[in-house]
């Protein structure tokens, strides 16, 4: 089987593999172990490779180098007139040569491709709508236009649209699905972990105004103004991070606040076995991994309601929902630190349910899309 990969994630050539973003790659190893050959349709950076790119693992990958483009702006909308002919011929060509055609959604490069696969209907197709599937919440028309195409049975055929959470109107091609990162020979007991003495907050994210790592350092500089020892590690890179030393620099939260930059899957596990709390803000997602992640290893999981989120958190049950309102918010996780008992009840059910979501479930699902023809997650 020959398995056609159009996405927008940037890829990096190293030493003839292909590296990228390690969530998604990590994903990617499993729909491709059932191929042949890969062709992937991505762009390319110059960029190094960072701690959190790692290389797909398949040994026969036709890569299509293709530009990418935005329409943010009216010089880049002129460029992007004059790419796209060329992107949407690639992708066709990539089309026309598979057995199996993955699109990863949202973005620009999945917005061509949704268009383009219209005129494969009897081909076997797949696509990851990474994003936030709610009908409600306020998106780009570009990510509308992508649910919409997605979400059309006639304009979509043959095609499996895995999205995250249960929405209301979905027609019968949009299969609700989840993702993972650990495995269920890593599933250990949780360990204790006591709210006398130091309690730690951990971030996990790229370091944008979208996820708000501000507010996260906000929080936690609140706990400790009211008298409580915490301490919060924030985990990735991004255009904030100035702003963000400045901000600890300025507010003097050195001994409590610390940026650990980019870090390898291994150190991120530790940092959340460690922890007591994981903490986004975010004001958009789609099943945030960071989220599920802590979840996994007995963190309490502080998270914004948006997406699948309240779900993941039962709505409560098993975490904070925030209200991006500093006294409130920050009065909800007071009542948690002042009580053991209530701590150990939302980590041991936050752990409980996300250790039902392993790679080992992922990859059974995909197999059904791809092997047996059929869904059964």
């Amino acid at each position: 089987m020959t398995f056609a990969i159009i996405t927008h994630v940037p890829h990096i050539l190293l030493q003839n593999k292909y590296f990228a973003y390690s969530p998604y790659v990590l994903e990617m190893n499993i729909w491709t172990q059932y191929a042949n050959e890969v062709v992937i349709v991505a762009p390319l950076t110059d960029l190094g490779k960072t701690p959190i790119d790692i290389a797909y693992e398949h040994q026969n990958i036709k890569f299509v180098l293709i530009d990418s483009f935005d329409v943010l702006h009216l010089k880049s909308i002129f460029r992007t007139i004059l790419k796209v002919p060329k992107i949407s011929w690639q992708i066709f060509k990539a089309m026309q040569s598979a057995d199996h055609i993955h699109l990863r959604c949202p973005g620009n490069i999945g917005l061509l491709a949704c268009i383009i696969q219209i005129v494969f209907p009897n081909k076997p197709k797949t696509a990851k709508y990474a994003g936030n599937w709610d009908p409600e919440s306020n998106q780009p028309w570009t990510y509308q236009l992508q649910r919409w195409i997605l979400s059309n049975p006639f304009l979509t055929r043959n095609m499996h649209v895995l999205v995250y959470g249960e929405w209301e109107g979905m027609t019968t091609n949009i299969k609700p699905f989840f993702t993972a990162t650990y495995t269920e020979k890593e599933v250990a007991p949780v360990t204790e972990k006591e709210l006398k003495g130091l309690v730690d907050f951990i971030f996990v994210g790229t370091l944008v105004k979208g996820k708000h790592p501000l507010y996260a350092i906000q929080l936690v500089e609140n706990l400790h103004l009211k008298g409580y020892s915490v301490r919060l590690s924030v985990y990735g890179e991004g255009v904030e991070r100035e702003m963000l030393e400045d901000y600890i620099a300025a507010h003097a939260l050195e001994n409590i606040v610390s940026l650990e930059g980019n870090q390898t899957q291994d150190i991120v596990k530790k940092a959340y076995m460690g922890s007591h709390f994981v903490v986004l803000p975010s004001e958009s997602e789609g099943w945030p991994k960071a989220i599920a992640e802590g979840m996994f290893w007995g963190c309490v999981p502080i998270a914004t309601s948006v997406s699948c989120v309240p779900f993941m958190l039962d709505y409560g049950k098993r975490g904070v929902l925030l209200e991006m309102n500093l006294e409130k918010d920050s009065a909800q996780i007071d009542a948690i630190l002042l009580d053991q008992t209530l701590f150990d009840i939302k980590r041991n059910k936050a752990a409980e349910w996300s250790r039902g979501y392993t790679l080992d479930a992922f990859e059974e699902g995909i197999k059904a899309l791809l092997v047996l023809k059929e869904f059964k997650v």
